[in-house]
């Protein structure tokens, strides 16, 4: 790899810490290339990435960045697994490593925050923003069909008492 193939990979992490609003760091030391790309294509299903690459690299795109602190990380074959979605990627790595042993979680990035591997288990066990989003909805939605509920239910009242009372006289 020559210097200029090395300033690309450096800008592509540098990029990747920036934008990712989670990153988390794992060994993958025994991991076959089907289990590896079975691992990228749930990433990429669940919207985040994979991305390995040397660890002197990885320091150097750190330097600066709000996630340094997780430098200390890097040490043998690492993994990073990202996403925008805050709880994506650490969901998908949480999962993918009860699956298989050889994949270990080191820890990670929360934006500023670090995270140790147990910070990553719970931020894994987070909803993701599209079940918060869901279930903000459904409480903005649910007063209003409470009230639609109580305004028509004495109407309904109402014609149940009429049909009663008509079933009475015809009989």
């Amino acid at each position: 790899m020559d210097r200029a193939q090395k300033e690309e990979v450096v800008a592509e992490l540098g990029q990747i810490f920036a934008d990712s609003g989670v990153v988390v760091v794992a060994h993958y030391a025994g991991i076959t290339v089907a289990e590896m790309t079975d691992f990228r294509n749930r990433m990429r299903e669940a919207g985040g990435g994979v991305r390995v690459a040397k660890n002197k690299l990885a320091k150097i795109a750190l330097e600066g960045q709000p996630c340094e602190s997780m430098a200390a990380l890097l040490e043998g074959q690492t993994v990073f697994a990202y996403s925008v979605d805050p709880v994506a990627a650490a969901k998908v790595v949480d999962n993918y490593a009860k699956d298989n042993a050889k994949l270990v979680v080191l820890g990670g990035s929360m934006g500023a925050a670090a995270l140790d591997a147990a910070g990553v288990k719970a931020v894994a066990a987070m909803p993701s923003r599209e079940e918060v989003i869901a279930s903000i909805a459904a409480c903005i939605g649910s007063p209003a069909s409470n009230i639609a509920g109580a305004i028509g239910a004495p109407a309904s009242n109402i014609a149940g008492i009429l049909s009663t009372l008509e079933e009475r006289e015809a009989a």
